[in-house]
């Protein structure tokens, strides 16, 4: 199960994340990828960075700190032949998001 904890993308982090992408758009909120957790650290994918694996995240912790991160891909696959990928970062906590939920998760923006 995804975390259920969403954030608002504040308009000078969603400006610089345009400026430093190729993304005409930036969402206005996110949810955390990771799984369900209350405590630490919230991790919203906003888009790829267009340098090969990594990817531009918005991570916020409590109301207040929130600030924009450039992660590397996780690398790790489902097992067996079509493995399906990961898609959150590498060294995230807990489950990879095939294992999460498979029929809920998408990696498309």
């Amino acid at each position: 199960m995804r975390c259920p904890h969403w954030r608002r993308v504040p308009l000078d982090l969603a400006r610089e994340a345009r400026e430093e992408t190729a993304a005409p758009y930036i969402d206005r909120a996110v949810q955390c990828q990771l799984s369900a957790h209350d405590e630490g650290e919230h991790f919203g994918l906003l888009t790829d960075t267009g340098a090969y694996a990594t990817a531009l995240w918005l991570r916020w912790h409590g109301t207040d700190e929130t600030e924009l991160v450039v992660l590397p891909d996780c690398p790790v696959t489902a097992p067996g032949p079509d493995g399906e990928g990961c898609c959150l970062f590498t060294d995230h906590a807990k489950q990879h998001t095939w294992e999460d939920a498979p029929e809920e998760v998408s990696c498309t923006n």
